[in-house]
This record gives structure tokens, sequence and C-alpha cells, in this order.
């Protein structure tokens, strides 16, 4: 079958090869045709080494498709059943997930360290424990959540990522107020996901930072109040709070610089949403004072802070009833075949939301 594989970690282009096989399957497995996937940011950073993940790998954790076999011991899946794939699945049994913090289980961390596919020359890894830039893959069952006959595969693909973290940021996480100040930082989907959060739950003003045009005139769109590159934060923050910052800031862009950019266009007493993936050895610094002095949550959300197949239900419910728009965040579709094209999108910043077609 086809596939795209980042040979070695660091190289900016993928390899799309026919000679790759999904491999893995047996009991509690369940093996999965992809017909849409999305590509993230965290694509790009583990191809980089941003994210740890070993390779040779094929990128991809953003996906749809539907079931095509399932192992022994699956009582819930069939053939044919349609499905988004869930890269961060719960056991049910660790501490986390009996807390109800299903989002923190480790068990699809593990998946990551197994082999999801093989070529003549070796074994090749998922990223993230899947591999969703391939026609089909290999998975736990716990990984294919089932979707309703209604949800194309395009829009599930973008639930299984982008659209549940951003959302889960501003419903779950921050538990944004209403009529409150807001100003998200990064809007690429994950970020155009936040403020659509953010709206939804009445903020007053909504504030985009981004640097390309294109991405801050998108989020006008999609319920932003105002947006501005980022050397227009800081008059933005003096016009929309009279200098006294934000009640709410989102960080989804996974890097210090702004990390700390965030921290300081916060009011104090406010909450700073750390949403992006950022790297092992990128450290925010702060000192001990001003941790204090200024009484500022810092709020990590990993996933969408919340329990995943909720919130899977409540994306689709909100689309559904016209609430939020998922289909506009899908600028590009490209086919698996000019998968450097959707990368470059990505990189430049032109696409909100690249849609592979397999």
């Amino acid at each position: 079958m086809r596939a795209a594989v980042l040979h070695e970690i660091g190289q900016d282009k993928l390899d799309v090869l026919d000679d790759v096989e999904a491999v893995g399957f047996g009991p509690g497995r369940v093996r999965i045709r992809v017909r849409a996937t999305g590509l993230c940011h965290s694509d790009l950073s583990a191809m980089a080494g941003v994210l740890p993940q070993p390779g040779p790998f094929v990128p991809g954790h953003e996906g749809a498709g539907e079931i095509v076999e399932v192992g022994e011991d699956v009582r819930d899946l069939k053939p044919g059943d349609r499905v988004v794939v869930c890269w961060l699945p719960a056991c049910g049994s660790c501490p986390a997930c009996k807390r109800g913090q299903t989002q923190l289980c480790l068990a699809g961390f593990l998946n990551a360290g197994t082999p999801n596919f093989k070529r003549p020359a070796g074994d090749v890894f998922g990223f993230a424990g899947t591999g969703t830039f391939a026609e089909e893959v290999v998975v736990d069952a716990g990984c294919a959540v089932p979707i309703p006959d209604d949800v194309p595969f395009d829009i599930a693909a973008l639930i299984g990522c982008g659209v549940t973290t951003g959302l889960g940021a501003a419903l779950n996480t921050a538990d944004v107020e209403a009529g409150s100040s807001v100003a998200v930082i990064g809007c690429g989907g994950v970020g155009i996901s936040a403020i659509q959060g953010a709206r939804l739950k009445g903020a007053a003003e909504i504030v985009a930072v981004d640097p390309v045009a294109s991405r801050r005139e998108a989020a006008l769109r999609f319920g932003a109040t105002k947006a501005v590159p980022p050397d227009g934060l800081a008059d933005a923050k003096q016009s929309v709070t009279g200098g006294e910052g934000f009640d709410y800031v989102f960080e989804v862009v996974g890097r210090s610089t702004t990390a700390r950019t965030a921290y300081e266009t916060t009011r104090r007493g406010g909450t700073l949403v750390v949403v992006g993936a950022g790297a092992l050895d990128d450290f925010l610094q702060l000192s001990m004072f001003e941790l204090f002095f200024d009484e500022k949550r810092i709020l990590p959300s990993m996933y969408g802070g919340g329990d995943v197949l909720r919130s899977y239900e409540r994306a689709i419910a909100l689309w559904r009833a016209g609430r939020i728009d998922l289909a506009g965040l899908i600028t590009h579709r490209v086919p698996l075949a000019d998968i450097n094209e959707a990368l470059d999108q990505m990189r430049t910043g032109v696409a909100l939301r690249t849609c592979i077609e397999i």
C-alpha cells in the first residue's frame, strides 16, 4: 500500500512509497482504511525533532476512515464502521483515567514505541502510535471511535485532533467566562478552534494574533472581534483592556518566546492557557516574585483538557447545530501523492488545515 514516509528525523520532505505494509493486526486490534487526514503542526514538529518520535516514521494522527477488519475480542466495532482515529485513547484503568483525567492517560504513548508499518528495508513507526498518512493503519480498538453516518470523513478527521484541542482549551481548560476579554496567539486550525470556543462561551472581546494576513482575516470570520500581527498585540492590549491585560490568553504556537509574551499580555489574576506543543529543551522563564505577585493562572491544555470521547460528541453536536464551522477550517485539499505541497502550505501559513484525501 501507499504511505508517506520520513526516512530520517530532520528531513523536510516525505517520500510517498507503495511498498509499505501496516503491521500488528491481532486480538484487540483493528485495521482502518484511511479516507481523509488533516495535517497538524505537530506532524511538522515531529519531523523536525521538536517532538520526540522514533524514525523512520509515517506522520499523521488526525484521520478518519472505515473499519476493514477486526481482531478477536473486539466487540463494539465491525467491518464497514466509520471511525475517527484517536491518537490518545484512554485505558480506563490507570490512575489518571480513574480520576477522570483521561486526556492524561499514557497508554496511547506506549504505542508510539512499537512499529506500525514495515517495508522491505525494515520497520517503520507511526506518529503518535498511528500514522494516518497511509492508505491503511492498524491500531488498538480503543483508537477507533465510531462516528455517525452524517459526519463526512474530512470533518471527522479535524475532530480527531485540532478541533478537539482548540475547542477544549476554551471550553474545558479555561472555561472562559461570558463577557471576558480573550487573546489567541497563533491562528491556525487549533487557534481558530479556540476562538470558536471562546465565542461559544460568550467572550466579549476576542483578539486574534498571527503574522499571516490570511489567517487574521479568517479569524475575524470565525468570531474574533479584532485581528492583529504580533507587533500589534501591545496596542490591542491597550485599546481593548486599557493596558491591564486580557482575562484569558491562549498560546497556540508552542514556543517559550510566545508563551512569555502571552504571560505578559495576561492581566494580573488572569489565565494563560498553553495549547501549543513545544520542545523538551525550550524553557519558559518566570521569576518567583512575578509568579507570586501577579497571581496569574498558567494552565497547560493537553488534547483539550477533557474526556476525549465526550469532546468528540460535543464537537459533532455543535457542528450539527451550526454553532461551529468545521468545513471552513479546510482551506486546501491535496491527494496523498502531493503531501509535500501540504507541508509547504502549513509552513508558510497559507492553510488553516489541509485535508489529505487518501
